[in-house]
């Protein structure tokens, strides 16, 4: 019951909820992320989602396009404005995926979705992530997300697609809410902040 309707459910009404809520702080943030960007307050990239049917996530663009002189963006690093660093520090960038939730592309807790790039390189078991639709958070990143090798990532968002339930959610979503308030590790993304997955690491 809960797998076939209630958690569908519940992502849209407190995603709904949410969105309403912070509609002030959102606004604020696509105004000085839109002075800070030149024009562009979010990042938009094409992720793969359940059964690995393709679609564009959103979140707020933390860092600038600034190029070397052969062309290159500069280093991560390099490129985080000065508001873009808050709102990463603090997972705020993760916001506007409330929006990808709603339009049922991903839920509030699952695995987190990852480059289209790894696609080929999955084994069959790693593939399983792709069982359900990707979510903001997840057991993986309440469980040291870049701190622990991919395989060890693997391993939890695997486990979390075959054991999950209503009460496994709700404990995802409390830790999630320590690590924010302690800022212990708080940004939940893997870009830009993990080493690149090369099937063997």
């Amino acid at each position: 019951m809960y797998k076939f309707f209630i958690k569908r459910s519940l992502d849209i009404v407190v995603s709904f909820v949410v969105l309403i809520l912070v509609s002030p702080l959102l606004l604020f943030l696509i105004v000085f992320l839109a002075i800070a960007n030149v024009g562009k307050p979010f990042f938009i990239q094409r992720r793969p989602g359940k059964n690995e049917k393709i679609f564009s996530i959103v979140k707020f663009k933390t860092m600038n396009d600034k190029k070397d002189e052969h062309g290159n963006l500069l280093p991560d690093n390099e490129r985080f404005t000065k508001i873009g660093n808050i709102i990463r520090k603090t997972s705020l960038d993760e916001i506007p995926q409330l929006i990808n939730v709603l339009k049922g592309e991903m839920s509030l807790i699952g695995p987190r979705p990852l480059i289209i790039e790894y696609l080929p390189i999955y084994n069959n078991t790693q593939k399983k992530r792709h069982n359900v639709r990707p979510g903001i958070t997840g057991w993986a990143q309440v469980n040291g997300r870049n701190s622990i090798s991919w395989k060890k990532k693997f391993e939890y968002d695997v486990w979390y697609v075959e054991n999950y339930n209503f009460l496994l959610d709700l404990k995802i979503i409390g830790l999630t809410l320590k690590k924010v308030v302690k800022k212990d590790d708080v940004n939940l993304s893997e870009d830009q902040t993990s080493e690149y997955f090369n099937g063997n690491n």
